[in-house]
């Protein structure tokens, strides 16, 4: 069964940094699959934050974040990483790890459970 674990999520000063990490438990697949970061805010629907293509090589950022954030992936460790830097009260929010395939075989779409981020205003 394939479980992604977040963690990292801390109270952190504005303008500070913080490092999530995602890591993919029973899964050999992890290097076949998209992985994004969501969050959510309260009040918020989720959005997309970023995410990173399979083998590593493209990443997209949403526009609140391009410049401040980076996601990477470590496919041997199966673990995908967010660094956020310079972080905002709007950052305060669940951040959440998606593993996504949209295509045979072995499609599928996996969430961990979310790791919590507060950025004081």
């Amino acid at each position: 069964q394939v479980q992604l674990v977040e963690s990292g999520g801390d109270l952190v000063q504005s303008g500070g940094s913080l490092e999530l990490s995602c890591t993919a438990a029973g899964f050999t697949l992890f290097s076949l699959f998209n992985m994004n970061w969501y969050r959510q805010a309260p009040g918020k629907e989720r959005e997309l934050v970023a995410s990173i293509s399979k083998d590593g090589g493209i990443a997209n950022y949403t526009d609140s974040v391009r410049g401040r954030f980076t996601i990477s992936r470590d496919n041997v460790k199966n673990t995908v990483y967010l660094h956020m830097n310079s972080l905002k009260s709007d950052d305060t929010a669940v951040y959440y790890c998606n593993a996504e395939r949209t295509i045979t075989p072995f499609r599928g779409n996996y969430w961990g459970r979310g790791t919590r981020v507060t950025v004081p205003s």
